[in-house]
């Protein structure tokens, strides 16, 4: 098997499948198209079936013109039907894995795709998991339901492994292919041949490691990192608010120092779809163990705590002008997680809303890439635009995003009174309106 399959890995022959075509989906399957690989997406939600088959992109990572171009030569469809797995060679399941209600991992998603798989696999077929979720996930969860599911058996009629995905919408220099890219695998050859077939579309380093299980806790340890070097920014912030000092400042200083030391910055609390999301992962896991990741409990507290924070600061900028929240007009900059992107899963701007509304402010958001976002079941829409006179209206504005294309000048000259969570308006000389957080 190991032959054959690299043997039609270098003659280009492995048709690909992409099970989801999100934000990671999406660009490994275009990728794949790219390198030579006939490629097949599947994906549950018609809506985006049907995009991708006219060619038409809803990813900011994909470039318009290279999805329409693959799309038309053929070497990229997509399906809701799961049989056409029969079709594929290599199966990369790319689905959300968020949480619930309670904070604990929702992995239904993995586990239906999973089983959606397993009806219609194949003899001598790659699959690998690139969804972030908890060590032991791919062993435990994927290979006794591919194997009850098939009838095959791993390791000797297929292989399995879990390579994690690695996005970072916006990022303008690192992509799906030059991004360097971990795989761990059930098996030496399962390793290899995977291994192979990455090396074969991405133009970057591809990095082995002995098990699924290490690929899957290097993925939680990238984002854990983050989240715990952000929470004791976010901790520093309030502590600093507190003696008078900015810790923007005290960060740039810091940064000055060329080893030991990497910059993290404050802000409205996280967002995305890994930092908020992936220490609880591995925090769940870890109580099979009798264990209490007790660093990381206390950064996701800090972290959580970020928008009510944000909120209580914005109700003092109101105070120092003699005004209350409750009846204040409230202008909410930015719902995006992150700058100059369209994506607001989980962002710490729409809790910052939230809690506005419930201190009874009158709030109104503009955001230039999502006009509406979706948040607990209710469409909210934004204002269409910024200019002076609409500035001139509200009693307070609060940047949550720092979207490249405000006009911070425009802002910092009409507005009543700035609160800035992102050090947005840095370069403004007068600083009489603004409030850093």
């Amino acid at each position: 098997m190991k032959e054959r399959l690299i043997e039609k890995i270098d003659k280009k022959e492995i048709i690909v499948g992409v099970v989801g075509l999100g934000y990671v989906g999406l660009p490994l399957a275009v990728e794949k198209a790219k390198a030579g690989f006939k490629t097949i997406g599947f994906d549950v939600q018609e809506e985006k079936v049907n995009l991708v088959n006219n060619g038409v992109n809803y990813i900011g990572d994909v470039v318009n013109e290279e999805l329409a171009e693959i799309v038309k030569s053929g070497m990229l469809s997509a399906t809701t039907d799961f049989s056409r797995i029969k079709e594929v060679d290599f199966v990369a399941i790319c689905v959300p894995t968020p949480l619930d209600e309670h904070q604990q991992p929702d992995i239904s998603y993995v586990e239906k795709s999973t089983i959606s798989v397993s009806k219609y696999l194949k003899k001598e077929t790659m699959v690998v998991l690139e969804s972030t979720t908890y060590p032991g996930t791919t062993e435990e969860l994927l290979k006794p339901i591919l194997e009850n599911g098939s009838g095959l058996k791993c390791g000797e009629d297929f292989y399995l492994g879990f390579s994690p995905e690695r996005v970072d919408p916006g990022n303008l220099i690192y992509k799906t292919k030059n991004t360097p890219k971990v795989v761990g695998a059930i098996g030496k050859d399962a390793t290899e041949v995977i291994s192979r077939m990455y090396r074969s579309v991405l133009g970057a380093e591809i990095h082995e490691v002995s098990s699924p299980a290490v690929a899957e806790m290097e993925k939680i340890l990238e984002n854990t990192y983050r989240n715990i070097n952000i929470g004791l920014v976010n901790e520093l912030a309030m502590l600093c608010n507190k003696m008078g000092i900015s810790l923007w400042e005290v960060v740039d200083a810091a940064k000055t120092k060329p080893y030991g030391f990497q910059a993290f910055y404050p802000g409205p609390g996280l967002g995305g779809h890994c930092i908020p999301l992936d220490p609880y992962y591995l925090d769940w896991k870890a109580r099979e163990y009798g264990f209490h990741t007790s660093l990381i409990q206390a950064s996701g507290i800090i972290n959580d705590r970020m928008p009510e924070y944000c909120v209580e600061r914005a109700e003092r900028v109101l105070n120092d002008r003699k005004k209350a929240m409750n009846g204040s007009k409230v202008l909410v900059l930015g719902v995006a997680y992150k700058n100059d992107i369209d994506d607001y899963r989980e962002s710490p701007a729409l809790r910052v809303i939230e809690e506005l509304e419930k201190n009874k402010a009158l709030v109104d958001f503009y955001d230039p890439m999502i006009p509406e976002y979706k948040y607990k079941g209710e469409i909210h829409k934004g204002i269409e635009k910024i200019d002076a006179n609409i500035i001139k209206q509200y009693d307070l504005v609060v940047i949550t995003s720092a979207h490249s294309a405000f006009d911070y000048e425009m802002i910092s000259k009409n507005a009543a009174a700035i609160f800035d969570t992102r050090n947005a308006m840095k370069n403004i000389e007068n600083r009489e309106n603004i409030e850093l957080l």
